[in-house]
């Protein structure tokens, strides 16, 4: 058996499943390396800007539904950005913070 045929199976929990057998046949070494590169690529695009961008990481907001508010409002903004064609989220958030009248017109023209 070539390493092509490789078959194998986890026994932890992976994305939602508690084996990575896909419609009825053992998934392939290389659909679960996209499956993880793609699960990576979507975490990377998202949690690492709300990281990195807005430092959630030291975030003061601890009780509650607060931490999850605020997480739902950096998302929207992240994503509000990316559909306006922004792809330095820290660069766009830099150029929008320096006068309060771009974020107004950028919410009331687009």
């Amino acid at each position: 058996m070539g390493d092509c045929d490789l078959r194998f199976r986890l026994g932890a929990v992976a994305a939602g499943a508690r084996s990575l057998k896909a419609f009825g046949a053992w998934a392939q070494p290389g659909q679960v390396a996209e499956w993880v590169q793609g699960h990576w690529g979507i975490a990377n695009r998202l949690h690492w800007v709300r990281d990195v961008t807005y430092d959630e990481d030291r975030s003061q907001v601890r009780s509650g539904n607060a931490p999850a508010v605020m997480a739902a409002l950096r998302n929207i903004a992240i994503t509000a950005l990316r559909l306006l064609g922004w792809d330095d989220i820290a660069g766009a958030v830099r150029h929008l913070s320096r006068d309060r009248q771009r974020v107004a017109h950028l919410l009331l023209t687009n």
